[in-house]
């Protein structure tokens, strides 16, 4: 079966566009991806591209605040925006004969947002209670992506909380909104998608009628973010006063997600060798025969897989009861992991594999929204759209001995082992 249609150019200021038709519902998509993310935020400045985020739903110049959802929502449509490690993302989902309406909201405000001193101490108040319930006030909040990072890895930009410090947020000035837009709002440092039911040759005038005026700036040099790999087993330590039981995170490096994308698939495969179902590796001996933990998790990715270029974050979580020992537990998954090096997993396992990853990958694509964002995000991290729609062959031909290796790298002595300690368990030792 042949690649659904993609047609990918470029505007005169720089904008790069995907457009993907497909006319089996009479709903369109549109998203903007801005090559921004908490990675690129200055220090002093934690939380900042989330919090820039909130600003951009806060009024225009030419569109008062709340028009943006009014405007939405009365056509029947949804919208939201998500800040992560390498891009901030912003989407409609509408009827189709609403397509220009959400063109228009989006030029609009690529064009000029209104930043001014109320919408940012109100933006900055939202902003504190989001952290509040989803990381201060809730078990586990932040585990293990705001907690791990300082633990695995060296350098502010990989390492620093993107959610961001309180002092740091309440710090943030209006200046200082205008000079992150002028740097990394220009259409030339964004992805433009429109994914459904839409004629191409319309929705190009519709294009270039609403962004086509958008001032050209230049896109910012995007500095490599790269650090040296540990050489030793790096050792954290956070307490949660809400966490009924202690928890264990294991941060590895991967491969680069871009540059080494084959390499990148096999670590996906290996985290569903280990984790995923109740007949996978992990599950099987630390859950169900042992048992040590009562749950487990392991993944690519702190947000998920292809979120972030190079370096990216392979995960393992484990919350286990008080009476076991961390280090019973670590030994049981370098044990594990010792097993998979030297002896590759079965076809049979790989298949079942990369059969439940690639069903699930189908169905969330299914989804206009998944679909759309998927194609600006893969534009834009890899210059590539259309992997998106090659994703799932490319993993089924990931190799037993792939995966082999994979686990191989997994070594205690390049990894990182953050601890979460229950308030109740104190200072003693297990």
């Amino acid at each position: 079966m042949a690649d659904p249609e993609l047609v990918r150019y470029t505007l005169d200021n720089g904008l790069r566009v995907v457009l993907a038709p497909d006319a089996t519902a009479p709903v369109v998509g549109v998203s903007v991806h801005y090559d921004v993310g908490f990675r690129s935020e200055p220090e002093g400045r934690t939380g900042f591209a989330h919090l820039f985020e909130h600003l951009m739903f806060q009024g225009s110049e030419s569109l008062e605040k709340l028009a943006h959802f009014r405007h939405v929502q009365s056509s029947g449509g949804t919208f939201n925006g998500s800040t992560h490690p390498d891009y901030t993302d912003y989407f409609e989902v509408l009827p189709s004969a609403a397509l220009e309406r959400a063109l228009f909201l989006e030029a609009d405000r690529m064009r000029a947002p209104k930043l001014t001193a109320e919408n940012l101490a109100n933006q900055i108040d939202v902003v504190k209670e989001e952290i509040r319930l989803n990381v201060l006030n809730r078990p586990y909040g932040g585990f293990p992506w705001i907690t791990l990072p300082p633990v695995l890895y060296s350098t502010f930009p990989n390492a620093h909380n993107g959610y961001g410090g309180f002092e740091d947020l309440e710090s943030a000035t209006v200046e200082d909104c205008a000079a992150f837009f002028d740097t990394y709002y220009a259409p030339a440092n964004a992805v433009l998608t429109v994914a459904g039911d839409f004629e191409v040759d319309n929705a190009k005038k519709l294009i270039e009628t609403h962004f086509g005026d958008v001032p050209h700036r230049p896109a910012p040099q995007r500095p490599s973010f790269a650090e040296p790999l540990p050489t030793t087993e790096l050792h954290g330590e956070v307490e949660d006063p809400h966490a009924p039981l202690p928890a264990l995170g294991i941060g590895y490096r991967m491969p680069d997600p871009v540059n080494d994308v084959d390499g990148y698939l096999a670590y996906l495969v290996l985290a569903g060798v280990l984790t995923d179902g109740d007949g996978s590796r992990l599950q099987q001996r630390l859950v169900h025969k042992e048992p040590l933990v009562v749950d487990i998790g392991a993944g690519a990715g702190l947000f998920g897989p292809f979120e972030a270029r190079d370096p990216d974050t392979f995960t393992v979580t484990l919350i286990h009861p008080h009476e076991v020992p961390r280090e019973r537990v670590l030994a049981a998954l370098d044990d594990e992991l010792e097993k998979l090096a030297e002896t590759p997993p079965s076809e049979e396992e790989l298949r079942k594999v990369t059969a439940r990853w690639t069903a699930s990958l189908h169905s969330e694509h299914d989804r206009l929204v998944s679909r759309t964002l998927a194609l600006g995000s893969f534009e834009l991290l890899y210059g590539d759209a259309s992997l998106v729609y090659k994703l799932a062959d490319r993993m089924s031909a990931v190799t037993s001995e792939a995966v082999s290796a994979a686990a191989k790298a997994l070594r205690p002595d390049a990894r990182a082992v953050l601890v979460v300690k229950p308030a109740s368990e104190g200072n003693n030792e297990q």
